[in-house]
């Protein structure tokens, strides 16, 4: 079964790299031996995409196009499967490194331990493992605890865009969006995907822990462009309220919200069980209150102050 299985992905690779326009899943299956002895169609296609998807986790480019009978197809250009030499020096292999151990999740561990095993099988430079030698040592990780993660960040990889459905803070339900995908960033423990919302025609932000339900990929290319990694990162820190352009005062319950007291600019103890804190005033900021519950009144700005109320009506409706 092995050796059938790795044939197949073989033969299925050969053909995406051999073909100068995308090939439809019919023509895919006329093509490849395996395919024509699948059972039903049913049958093919579950083993058609967890080939795509082991391919695609080896490292194969495989990009989805939709002609213009509106039929989707695949191929793998060359140019984007090949790479140049690549040379890393002792402390550029020990930051690969680092980062291949920061991921917690089975499936990215086990990208991450491939990728560096391609790498020194490449010449790179074996570095040493601080976390063997000192196994006392902190060892980083990255929490995902949001089942939207893995499918958006493929998404992302693959340049699909994707649908979900999705509750903003102030909503009592959820509604449908069509995003284009750019990046995942992490940002206060919370995971933010930054994307082209095609029903609104704008740049949007979403947070991960908000989306319901499953994401569901589309064919079909971008129809806007991605802009660079700066910029994306900046967006994300924006629409998350890294981004202070004002201040605003609020009373917190003492001995209670610390990361709100860790970003005060200043902080009046009061003696009846409640301080007075000057913080940052920036986009997000109502929902990071909110968080805070009952510990938390917002004083001023009065716009602030109602997104708060607002955001907590939602939440009172469910």
């Amino acid at each position: 079964m092995a050796i059938a299985k790795s044939e197949r992905l073989m033969n299925l690779a050969l053909c995406l790299l051999g073909t100068r326009r995308p090939l439809s899943k019919r023509e895919l299956r006329g093509s490849i031996e395996a395919y024509l002895e699948a059972s039903g169609d049913d049958a093919f296609n579950r083993m058609f995409e967890r080939d795509k998807d082991d391919l695609r986790e080896l490292g194969l480019v495989i990009e989805t196009v939709e002609n213009l009978e509106g039929e989707t197809g695949y191929l793998a250009r060359r140019d984007s499967n090949r790479l140049p030499p690549i040379t890393l020096d002792a402390e550029e292999a020990a930051a690969l490194g680092l980062a291949a151990k920061v991921w917690q999740q089975a499936r990215l561990a086990g990208a991450a331990s491939g990728a560096l095993q391609k790498l020194r099988a490449a010449g790179m430079p074996e570095a040493e493992d601080s976390y063997e030698t000192h196994p006392s040592a902190l060892e980083p990780r990255i929490p995902v605890h949001e089942a939207a993660f893995e499918p958006l960040m493929l998404a992302c990889r693959d340049r699909r865009p994707v649908v979900f459905d999705y509750r903003k803070a102030n909503a009592a339900r959820p509604e449908s969006r069509q995003v284009e995908p750019w990046t995942l960033e992490c940002w206060r423990g919370h995971w933010y995907l930054a994307g082209w919302d095609r029903d609104r025609g704008a740049e949007r932000v979403f947070r991960l822990s908000r989306i319901t339900g499953k994401v569901r990929s589309r064919a079909g290319a971008f129809t806007a462009p991605v802009p660079d990694v700066v910029t994306v990162r900046e967006t994300v820190e924006s629409w998350a309220g890294e981004t202070a352009t004002r201040t605003a005062r609020i009373r917190l319950r003492a001995g209670c919200g610390y990361p709100l007291r860790a970003r005060a600019l200043s902080v009046q103890e009061g003696a009846d069980g409640w301080d007075e804190l000057e913080i940052p005033y920036g986009h997000g900021l109502d929902a990071w209150l909110v968080e805070f519950g009952p510990d938390v009144v917002v004083r001023e700005p009065a716009d602030l102050r109602a997104d708060v109320m607002d955001r907590l009506r939602a939440v009172a409706k469910g």
